[in-house]
């Protein structure tokens, strides 16, 4: 009973001190940046994740389409397993695949890799610009779990790494053979990150963090598995000699999960732009909705790929989106519980609201904040004068009311009756008189 006790305790020194080392890093990195060249990182970083990301999943949809497309070849050379005709940019193209060693390697020999380093660097780098920088005002949710900045970077970094390696060593074991029941598990273990996430990490986070070691799955398959099975094939060839068998199988199969995964990825990219998913109470069931969605439409396109129209699929998912936006719907009662403010059914004044709006929201959304991360008003939204905020009255409410997705972490500390009385100034017009 000692020794495990020991261990424990080890264990949580080293983790302290690597926690607090971590922050005084960054926090040592952070304060030379300014928030305006932190907030140019950002859009220019995030241009070049969206870039290398379109080029990289482009090609993983063009070869699971190709590998698909693939007939015998008209003359019947041994070596070629299939081949394809094409017409694009005005042109006829040639391609043809053989699984067993060509007679020599080309002097010049395309590899697909940098696309895919390429968007999971830029997408760890925006990770830290977005989520490590600015204090953890992204990251960490006091409400749901009250951790200091570098436990909680340690938790992010960590859960990553530990992610790759359960996954890798699931399809490397004898597990990997298991078929749909290797398949099955590691669904069970995204759908566990998932829940981890959840119970760290502001809603907003969560939801990036699991598209984070999605896209780690992705790279890892890649720098680990795909490119050496195939430096060993090549090698291989060049040395005279046949080519395991395997190997292409083996890099075949990680492709294909990364295929499966290239959608839900997009929609998690995508998300944090849509409060009513990563901020709603049940949040971590609609990722993991809309994961299976996602997979399950991307196994559609491969089954038609391959000439099996199996179209009932695309009704199917479908009718599951349109289930989750009924399930999902904003609850009316935070908006129209009277019992919960003191106003009951009187009128709410403007003058209330916007002293919640003064007190929560102006810190941050005005020409001037006075946020000590955010520097410029977040999204260019700007609550400096009354006509302003009646136009923007329908986003404050989704925002914080609907979705309580801001203030961000809660950070200013809004109240539910602050909430309640919000809403209820939108619902009555959002009046500026």
């Amino acid at each position: 009973m000692i020794f495990p006790k020991i261990i424990g305790y080890i264990c949580q020194k080293i983790l302290t001190f690597i926690s607090s080392q971590l922050q005084h890093k960054i926090y040592s990195l952070i304060k030379f940046m300014d928030s305006y060249i932190i907030e140019w990182l950002n859009l220019v970083v995030r241009w070049i994740h969206v870039i290398t990301g379109i080029a990289w999943i482009g090609s993983s949809f063009f070869f699971n389409w190709l590998d698909s497309q693939l007939t015998p070849p008209e003359n019947q050379e041994p070596k070629v397993e299939g081949e394809l005709w094409m017409i694009h940019s005005g042109g006829f193209y040639q391609l043809e695949k053989t699984m067993i060693s060509p007679s020599e390697i080309p002097r010049v020999l395309h590899w697909f890799k940098w696309e895919a380093y390429s968007t999971w660097i830029s997408g760890i780098f925006l990770l830290g610009i977005v989520y490590y920088t600015g204090s953890g005002v992204y990251l960490i949710d006091s409400e749901i779990a009250d951790l200091s900045y570098g436990m909680a970077v340690s938790i992010s970094l960590g859960t990553i790494l530990a992610s790759w390696l359960v996954y890798d060593f699931i399809w490397t074991s004898a597990l990997g053979e298991k078929g749909w029941f290797t398949v099955m598990i590691s669904f069970l273990l995204l759908f566990g990150i998932i829940w981890w996430f959840h119970q760290w990490f502001g809603s907003r986070a969560a939801y990036i963090h699991v598209g984070a070691v999605m896209g780690t799955l992705m790279v890892g398959n890649v720098w680990w598995r795909i490119i050496p099975s195939q430096t060993k094939l090549v090698e291989a060839v060049k040395a005279g000699k046949t080519p395991e068998a395997s190997l292409g199988i083996k890099a075949k199969q990680r492709s294909l999960h990364n295929n499966y995964m290239t959608l839900p990825v997009v929609f998690i990219m995508i998300s944090n732009h849509f409060p009513n998913t990563f901020a709603h109470y049940f949040n971590w069931a609609i990722l993991i909705a809309i994961i299976v969605i996602g997979a399950t439409v991307r196994h559609f396109f491969n089954l038609k790929n391959k000439g099996h129209l199996n179209i009932w699929i695309l009704p199917v998912a479908m009718a599951a989106i349109f289930a989750l936006i009924y399930v999902t719907k904003p609850d009316a009662t935070i908006s129209n519980s009277p019992d919960t403010v003191t106003f009951g059914t009187e009128h709410i004044p403007y003058a209330l609201a916007r002293t919640i709006l003064d007190q929560r929201c102006v810190s941050c959304h005005s020409s001037r904040p006075t946020d000590d991360v955010f520097r410029v008003a977040p999204k260019g939204i700007m609550f400096d004068n009354n006509e302003r905020v009646h136009a923007l009255a329908n986003l404050i409410k989704i925002q914080s009311v609907t979705t309580i997705a801001m203030p961000l972490g809660n950070k200013t500390g809004m109240t539910h009756e602050e909430r309640v009385i919000l809403g209820r100034w939108v619902d009555e017009g959002a009046s500026i008189k």
